[in-house]
């Protein structure tokens, strides 16, 4: 027997509308084209450069070495919930309770579990863009429609334009999905525009999720704006998040969802009949990362911000530029004058240079022009590879 493809027949159209409609990843397909090169500096997905640190790794050992390999709790160890609650509490005041919080198999299961939680097929989702693809792809998936609201570039930041956020709401929106810090522009939202989309929300009965993935990314004055600040009880809220960037455990594949009490049964039937859980050496890793990982998270913030400093300095000295430094995340997005296509952009500097950067059309009609690259990286490494594209804009 053999699965072999029949050229005389053509299974693709069989699959469901949903799978088929789910785009090509920018993202990948330029990882495809750079990967394995010699010399090349990959700038191109949205992690850093260290490994997660031992202290993560060394509980993860051993857990595995005390036997923890069976099934475990649908929606998170009871340790590890707790330490969610506690984790929230110390950043964002007020009371948390370890019954808002559900463990889920990465950040994006999350974003899945929230839009399949709220949304239907036919139904529209508002999000602003552009953004990380994933968010549209998974209205997409789930058979809903993602309305996506452009954001406006300045030289001084990305604007998200709120009115126009608002008009973009119509009789089939179930939800707004928001991201703050944002990906790939780095937009921040204010916490009084947090006020007005939640208050909007509220008014209208809809649904808010919200990702804060990079809330201790945030190179402005002050605390970071959240929407945590703003919920009360009752409101029709879910938020999203990952363990991925504070810790590095990009690779662990190990998020949470944070809903109100009432609808974690639903949220845990979710995740049983998707997973079945995450496994219970991993959970352990996790507590110990959100106990004692303050001072990771620290040099990972510092990192960054030596990252943002090298990247503007380096694109600042080119006229031929667009590029507005980001309020929060680690990113850089910037155009050329003389590139309109972000896909011949970003493979020429891959052949050119060797630099892998991401086509920001992967992101959405409002990225193309630009390019995404992430500095979350070694300084002296990052400090090459923007010499490297300094150099390339003076030819």
């Amino acid at each position: 027997m053999s699965l072999l493809s029949d050229p005389g027949r053509q299974l693709a159209p069989a699959l469901s509308p949903e799978a088929r409609a789910l785009p090509d990843s920018g993202i990948i397909d330029v990882i495809k084209y750079g990967a394995g090169r010699a010399n090349l500096v990959p700038l191109w997905v949205g992690e850093g450069d260290l490994p997660t640190p031992e202290f993560i790794t060394a509980e993860a050992a051993r857990s595995l070495a005390a036997g923890e390999t069976f099934y475990t709790d649908q929606r998170g160890i009871p340790e590890l919930r707790e330490a969610l609650a506690q984790f929230h509490q110390r950043q964002f005041g007020g009371k948390f309770d370890a019954d808002m919080f559900l463990v889920t198999g990465s950040g994006m299961q999350s974003i899945q579990i929230a839009i399949r939680a709220v949304a239907s097929k036919g139904d529209e989702i508002v999000l602003p863009s552009p953004t990380w693809p994933n968010f549209p792809a998974a209205v997409i998936s789930q058979g809903a429609v993602p309305v996506e609201v452009p954001i406006g570039y300045a030289q001084n930041g990305w604007k998200l334009d709120i009115g126009r956020l608002f008009d973009a709401v119509g009789p089939k929106t179930r939800a707004i999905f928001v991201i703050s810090p944002g990906n790939p522009t780095g937009m921040v939202i204010s916490q009084s525009e947090m006020a007005q989309i939640i208050d909007f929300t509220r008014r209208h009965d809809l649904w808010l999720i919200t990702d804060e993935v990079y809330s201790r990314f945030f190179y402005g004055d002050g605390p970071v704006p959240s929407f945590w600040h703003e919920v009360e009880p009752g409101d029709k809220v879910l938020f999203t998040n990952t363990f991925s960037k504070n810790w590095a455990m990009t690779g662990w594949r190990v998020g949470w969802i944070a809903a109100p009490p009432e609808l974690g049964q639903t949220l845990e039937n979710i995740i049983h009949y998707n997973t079945s859980g995450v496994a219970k050496f991993m959970q352990r890793a996790c507590v110990v990362a959100l106990e004692e990982g303050e001072d990771f998270i620290a040099a990972q913030v510092a990192q960054a911000k030596a990252g943002r400093q090298i990247v503007g300095e380096a694109l600042a000295g080119s006229n031929r530029v667009r590029y507005a430094p980001p309020d929060g995340a680690f990113y850089g997005l910037f155009g050329v004058d003389t590139e309109p296509d972000s896909r011949t952009l970003a493979f020429r500097l891959i052949d050119e240079i060797g630099i892998g950067a991401v086509p920001g059309s992967a992101f959405g009609p409002g990225g193309e022009g630009f390019v995404r690259i992430c500095f979350q990286r070694n300084p002296a490494q990052l400090t090459d590879a923007m010499g490297r594209i300094a150099d390339w804009l003076k030819r």
